[in-house]
């Protein structure tokens, strides 16, 4: 089976790739045409994932100092605004061995802190800007660099349709990805292969089950923790649905690892954490503020953060660190009611600022219980 398709009962969805891959692809192309002196129709990227693409190149310029062209993004079968759009690159030579990276038009800008960028950077993802520096770094000549202007013509107007300026993105999409290659993630389909994947990881791995929230916290433990690969199922934002799974499925133990602007949302019992559905993280985070014995100031503070990243600072500042033992305690205490005490539940708390949160005891032992075997 081809990388291109995942199979959900039968049927047969198409992956994409990511902004962050179009990116790499069209720098490498202006960086290729710039100093090869040959036109470049079709660039070949390795993406984290493991995956090498080819991809058509098209919009070629050619200057006095420059060279520009695009990439068109392919979201597969995923429903993602920025299917199509054109992702473009221009390259300009620079006489010192260095490669710089700008925003152009479309490419946002971070404005406040909390986001895994800069405030004042390009909305350049660190993976996608890994992936351009180690496309475009083969290509240069000894003591020769190049500046890359990434844009994207249309970014502005679908950033619009986007959570990017309430996060302090401004001016632009972000440029995204990291494995370079986007999933399907239709929720009937993603509820499919859950089940599937959970019911594969029963017959060859008896608990606790560990259900991590993203690519982050399945990095965190397997690198981080040293837990076995086969016991860790991404759930995305399905904590319920995952959790109703183990419970059929008769797993006495659930570790919980996710970002704090998920599963917080589980402490006030919501287990379908995607923000279209409960986008409550000011409210929880205030209510906790509150009964820490925080003042108003601090609630406004909350109430002016664009991020959970931000919330997560002026919570421990206000309340300290141990809040988020406190807070994994809680989600572990809800999780473990939802399923009407019949699974015990651990919980494990992140972000990516600061790394791990804060983790309560149940989720100490089931660790100690994976690592043993």
């Amino acid at each position: 089976m081809s990388w291109q398709y995942t199979v959900t009962e039968g049927r047969r969805l198409r992956r994409g790739y990511s902004t962050g891959s179009c990116a790499a692809a069209a720098a490498k192309a202006a960086v290729g045409m710039l100093y090869g002196g040959i036109t470049v129709d079709v660039v070949t990227i390795d993406t984290p994932a493991g995956v090498r693409l080819a991809m058509a190149v098209g919009n070629i310029e050619r200057g006095q100092e420059a060279v520009s062209c695009s990439v068109v993004k392919d979201a597969g079968d995923d429903p993602d605004i920025t299917d199509g759009v054109l992702v473009f690159a221009r390259a300009v030579p620079l006489d010192v061995p260095e490669i710089l990276i700008k925003a152009g038009r479309g490419v946002g800008i971070v404005t406040r802190p909390g986001l895994q960028v800069p405030v004042g950077k390009p909305a350049i993802n660190p993976m996608p800007e890994k992936m351009i520096l180690k496309e475009v770094k083969s290509l240069l000549p000894p003591g020769r660099g190049v500046e890359i202007e990434i844009s994207l013509p249309d970014g502005e107007r679908l950033a619009r349709k986007t959570l990017n300026a309430r996060l302090g993105v401004i001016g632009g999409l972000s440029i995204l990805g990291t494995t370079g290659i986007v999933e399907p993630m239709s929720e009937k389909s993603y509820r499919d292969t859950l089940a599937l994947e959970l019911g594969a990881m029963k017959k060859e791995h008896k608990g606790p089950a560990v259900l991590v929230s993203g690519n982050y916290g399945r990095t965190m433990a397997l690198e981080q923790f040293d837990l076995p690969p086969e016991a860790v199922v991404k759930i995305g934002n399905l904590v319920g649905f995952a959790l109703d799974r183990c419970m059929e499925l008769q797993f006495k133990k659930v570790l919980l690892i996710g970002h704090i602007g998920k599963l917080i949302k589980v402490t006030a019992g919501i287990f379908n954490t995607h923000s279209r559905v409960a986008d409550a993280r000011f409210e929880i985070f205030a209510a906790q503020a509150a009964l820490a014995g925080a003042g108003r100031e601090t609630l406004l503070q909350l109430q002016d953060s664009g991020t959970t990243e931000e919330m997560a600072d002026i919570l421990a500042a206000a309340a300290g660190n141990e809040i988020f033992t406190r807070l994994a305690e809680q989600a572990s205490a809800k999780a473990s009611a939802y399923l009407h005490g019949e699974v015990e539940i651990g919980t494990v708390l992140f972000n990516f600022r600061r790394g791990l949160l804060g983790m309560d005891e149940s989720a100490v032992a089931m660790m100690e219980d994976l690592k043993s075997g």
